[in-house]
């Protein structure tokens, strides 16, 4: 997908709120038609929904679904493709995020932090494969630093997001030469929601060697990147964290 995005469409996963929306924002003001996904939040779906339409006219639809129903997945894809007739990208952005030491590791958060993490973007770019290899499309994957070096007390969610880093280098490798499959991974961008922990973020802070927190519009400038300007990069990782993954 070389060039503008003006008139494509992308389908943005878990793209009603935080990095997702503002991924969303973000290829909507390039000219991208936005296929907005979400689970649970229909208000800020809807919201996000008309925000865009109010800029463009019959450029945004939402498509609620739950991607840990691996049924659903390829229903999602063919839902996009039935509304707008075409798919030119996939950003699996949609992410379960929370601690899980390894005393307390149970089978219901293994299928929930590897479900959404990793297997909904393989079974999703599984099902959307045959419609970007036609448009010459791309995928971008939110990965995370701590796919490198994994997040103390948080194993799940670390081995998580290392599988999304294999897989992406993988699907360059299947989806090729037509398909360009990359990640981005954020640092500090945004704090978890119920973060009370002040200090910590101050710690964290002081090991970017900007000595300051992102914004999510910086991973959504990352990922427009790839997907606009960036026909000759593929199976890559770029770490948006303001250098701190230097001083692990």
């Amino acid at each position: 997908m070389e060039g503008a995005v003006q008139g494509k469409v992308i389908l943005v996963t878990g793209g009603s709120r935080r990095v997702g929306a503002a991924i969303c924002r973000r290829l909507h003001a390039a000219g991208a038609n936005i296929a907005l996904h979400y689970r649970n939040s229909a208000t800020e779906a809807q919201a996000l929904q008309e925000e865009l339409l109010s800029l463009r006219p019959d450029s945004v639809a939402t498509f609620p679904a739950d991607l840990l129903d691996t049924a659903a997945l390829p229903q999602l894809i063919t839902q996009v493709i039935r509304h707008f007739g075409r798919l030119d990208g996939l950003v699996n952005n949609a992410s379960s995020f929370y601690a899980t030491p390894l005393a307390g590791v149970n089978e219901a958060q293994w299928l929930d932090l590897t479900g959404t993490n990793l297997h909904a973007p393989l079974f999703l770019a599984q099902a959307a494969a045959d419609e970007l290899r036609r448009r010459h499309g791309c995928i971008v994957n939110i990965v995370d630093i701590h796919a490198e070096r994994p997040m103390h007390g948080h194993l799940l969610y670390s081995v998580a997001k290392a599988g999304l880093v294999a897989l992406t280098r993988s699907l360059a490798q299947e989806l090729a030469p037509q398909v360009r499959v990359n990640a981005v991974a954020p640092g500090v961008i945004i704090w978890p929601e119920n973060w009370e922990d002040a200090e910590e973020q101050r710690k964290i802070i002081a090991q970017t060697l900007l000595k300051r927190e992102g914004e999510p519009d910086d991973i959504a400038k990352t990922v427009a990147f790839l997907i606009q300007d960036a026909p000759y990069i593929t199976g890559q990782v770029i770490a948006v964290d303001g250098g701190r993954s230097i001083n692990f």
